[in-house]
């Protein structure tokens, strides 16, 4: 059976477990560590196709139960599949939609069959099973594909977190059985058990028996404390081979982003840096920056000056200002393209330095920058 995707480990960190690779999809070779712009609905909100490119973007990811509902997976597969839908010849992921099984816990039911749910949209009842997700994410034809899980809320009784797990590993084998394109899909297992060592072990373990071609860390960024979330990284990369991609789901600051490299993750996602320039938050190589402020409303200076973006090269503080306090799209456009330049730009300074061995003074540099001056990563 052809291989739907390959990893290449390149370096390794020698101070840490931090490593530099590759991973070959049908839609080309990306380099990791790496950040994964988030596209819900088949669209980076603001950025196009063309946007996505010249910024170094290299996978993007799209939701599978927002486009089961709109506008449905048939249309998209009738369409050639989501990259000639959305015109990205890139590779893309898609999540299974386990996720909308934690944020739409009003209006949902979790059965051994799957997941009842009222449509946030108008009402609808709807159902989510191991096998529909699958079916919904092999009609989309992303080249890297989720399985279907739960994600438990934090905190959660030992004895409903071992339930969960045990359903999501019996999820996660018939989501493997229902894949109809394993030659050019790569199914991903999802490593959870919340903050409990022994269940993160146990799911880790039982995933790798199954052989995925790669493996997600999820239940993390759901309101644990930071050195919880790194200790549940720790948890479950201890189990995971070395052979194949590591993805921590959801998860896109600074600082997690580096505590997550240096534990050996590869692969990132988080609506963060688009979702705070839509209010007018900026991450810079200075920091964080309300650009809102009035401080900003005669500086005629760039955002970022160590910025090659085109929000940097052609634009103003006090234009970027002017607009994001008028709601005007182009400034919500202007910064999620230079928020996400920022995050691109500094995986590829996380993988120079991992080649370089200078991982550890690239994260105190931009700890510095961004005041975080605490670490609990032992490293």
């Amino acid at each position: 059976m052809k291989k739907p995707l390959d990893y290449t480990l390149i370096k390794k960190d020698i101070r840490s477990k931090a490593r530099r690779g590759a991973i070959t999809t049908p839609h080309g070779t990306v380099q990791t560590p790496m950040f994964m712009p988030v596209g819900t609905l088949a669209t980076v909100k603001f950025l196009s196709p063309e946007d996505l490119y010249k910024i170094g973007s290299q996978v993007i990811l799209s939701n599978t139960y927002h486009l089961w509902l709109r506008p449905g997976e048939h249309i998209v597969k009738q369409a050639g599949g989501l990259h000639k839908f959305m015109n990205y010849d890139g590779p893309i992921l898609t999540d299974s939609g386990g996720f909308q099984v934690f944020s739409l816990s009003q209006i949902r039911k979790i059965e051994e069959e799957g997941v009842a749910f009222r449509n946030h949209l108008n009402g609808d009842k709807l159902f989510l099973s191991p096998e529909k997700a699958i079916q919904i994410q092999n009609d989309l034809g992303a080249d890297i594909i989720m399985s279907f899980d739960e994600c438990p809320p934090y905190p959660a009784t030992y004895e409903y977190m071992k339930d969960s797990v045990e359903r999501t590993l019996r999820w996660a084998k018939r989501g493997q059985l229902a894949h109809q394109r394993p030659d050019d899909q790569a199914l991903f297992g999802i490593v959870q058990g919340g903050s409990f060592t022994e269940l993160r072990h146990h799911s880790a373990k039982s995933l790798v028996e199954m052989d995925f071609p790669g493996y997600s860390i999820g239940g993390t960024s759901v309101g644990e404390p930071k050195e919880v979330m790194y200790k549940m990284i720790d948890d479950a990369i201890e189990f995971l081979p070395e052979d194949k991609p590591r993805y921590l789901m959801g998860v896109g600051s600074v600082d997690a982003i580096f505590e997550g490299v240096l534990r050996g993750v590869d692969m990132f996602d988080c609506v963060l840096p688009t979702r705070i320039a839509r209010h007018g938050a900026a991450m810079t190589t200075q920091g964080r920056v309300n650009i809102k402020n009035n401080k900003f409303a005669e500086d005629f200076t760039p955002l970022d000056p160590a910025c090659d973006c085109e929000a940097c090269q052609n634009y103003t503080k006090a234009y970027l200002r002017h607009l994001i306090r008028c709601n005007e799209g182009l400034g919500m456009r202007l910064l999620s393209i230079h928020n996400l330049r920022f995050l691109l730009k500094l995986m590829e300074d996380i993988r120079l330095a991992i080649e370089e061995d200078r991982l550890l003074e690239l994260r105190d540099q931009v700890y510095e920058a961004y005041e975080l001056h605490e670490t609990k990563s032992g490293f």
